[in-house]
């Protein structure tokens, strides 16, 4: 009988039999097939014991016959579960309700901090946001991650130097340097600047100090451009050398450029992929079948649940697989040796600051042979030549 539990998903009654003849009333019971346990007696008038749901009919016509009564005590099972869980449908619905509502509002989002903007950037900065769709009430699991909207804030926003994006809870928390944010004083010791390369001078912003060169002079490196000793002789005032000496300054560059160039492309041809994680798992919800595509680049977006303050062992990651192919791009000598120019200007520009500029240029040299061309080319450059040596004690002008 101990194995009986099964008999719960089919229901079960718990009888109380009071009669004459409850003895033969059993034995009856017994031969009609009918299966009863944890018979129990209760005085000399009174048996309870326990029977299946489906036996109810049957027993009702032996009853009939017999000298005895019989009282259902209690139902227990699936099936009387089930009907009170419909009784108290209108509870339990608002229960599961509350939960999600509960579980939609912790997905949202509440709030957006921005700190370390001015009012106009700030201003600017949430208009990026809200066309990106980053706005209060936005489900997060359609969001983009943090690092692609500080991504898209760095690069769409020129006010800013750099923005430091962090989602906490429903919040998001923006932390933002401005490139107009004041300097901090600069402190420097006493120091001349001299000319850090070979060049003519073409301009001069001097802020502290003496000049020693003017315009149009031809400077060699190490040489001296500003003084820090400033005055007459007998009163003279050693100070920090400020300022910018711009000159033209000359370099030289070589490119070797194959006419025949291979590099990966998107085509546009794409699918997606959505999961939801529990734990290490992925369960894959939508977009199924194999990647077809030889070559491809994927990317992943991934959101975790949160129950109020709490973070969910589940999340949602929405996957992107986009197919790139391998394109062979034939040049004629004139494209390469355009594209060698472009080249060679890239390359430049790598070693010369923000300030500077290309004045001219001028080819040396071009050829073209074995599938490939070579260029040289002569830049002439505007720049800062000017760089700070140290002042040393005892010196004089």
């Amino acid at each position: 009988m101990n194995n009986l539990w099964t008999e719960f998903f089919g229901g079960v009654i718990t009888v109380e039999a009071k009669g004459m003849g409850i003895e033969r009333f059993f034995n009856i019971l017994t031969r009609s097939g009918i299966l009863i346990w944890h018979v129990k007696r209760h005085g000399s008038g009174a048996v309870t014991f326990k029977m299946k749901l489906k036996d109810v009919k049957k027993i009702r016509h032996i009853v009939r016959d017999s000298e005895c009564k019989i009282t259902f005590l209690r139902r227990t099972g699936l099936p009387f579960l089930f009907k009170r869980l419909i009784k108290n449908s209108g509870f339990i619905f608002g229960a599961f309700a509350f939960l999600i509502v509960i579980f939609l509002l912790s997905n949202m989002v509440w709030g957006i901090e921005i700190k370390g903007a001015d009012p106009e950037t700030e201003y600017k900065i949430r208009k990026e946001l809200d066309a990106m769709g980053v706005r209060k009430g936005k489900v997060q699991l359609f969001l983009e991650n943090v690092e692609s909207i500080q991504r898209q804030l760095s690069d769409n926003i020129e006010e800013i130097t750099w923005v430091g994006v962090e989602l906490k809870g429903t919040t998001y928390h923006l932390q933002v340097v401005e490139k107009n944010e004041p300097e901090k004083p600069e402190y420097l010791s006493p120091r001349h600047l001299v000319a850090k390369k070979k060049a003519i001078i073409v301009d001069m912003f001097v802020e502290e100090g003496q000049p020693i060169v003017s315009i149009h002079d031809h400077v060699k490196p190490g040489q001296l451009l500003v003084s820090g000793i400033i005055g007459k002789e007998g009163q003279t005032e050693i100070v920090p050398a400020k300022g910018e000496i711009y000159g033209e300054t000359w370099y030289k560059t070589d490119v070797t450029q194959s006419l025949k160039s291979t590099f990966q492309v998107f085509n546009g041809n794409e699918m997606k992929k959505h999961y939801i994680g529990i734990g290490k798992w992925q369960i894959p919800i939508w977009g199924f079948g194999k990647i077809e595509y030889k070559e491809y680049e994927t990317e992943s977006n991934q959101r975790n649940f949160h129950f109020l303050k709490w973070e969910l062992p589940f999340s949602y990651t929405n996957t992107t697989i986009r197919e790139r192919e391998q394109v062979t791009r034939i040049y004629s000598n004139e494209e390469a040796f355009e594209a060698a120019k472009i080249t060679a200007r890239d390359k430049i520009k790598k070693h010369l600051t923000e300030d500077a500029k290309i004045k001219g240029e001028k080819i040396l040299h071009k050829s073209a042979h074995d599938g490939k061309v070579e260029i040289s080319i002569h830049f002439q450059i505007i720049e800062n030549i000017a760089e700070a040596k140290p002042f040393i004690q005892g010196e004089t002008e």
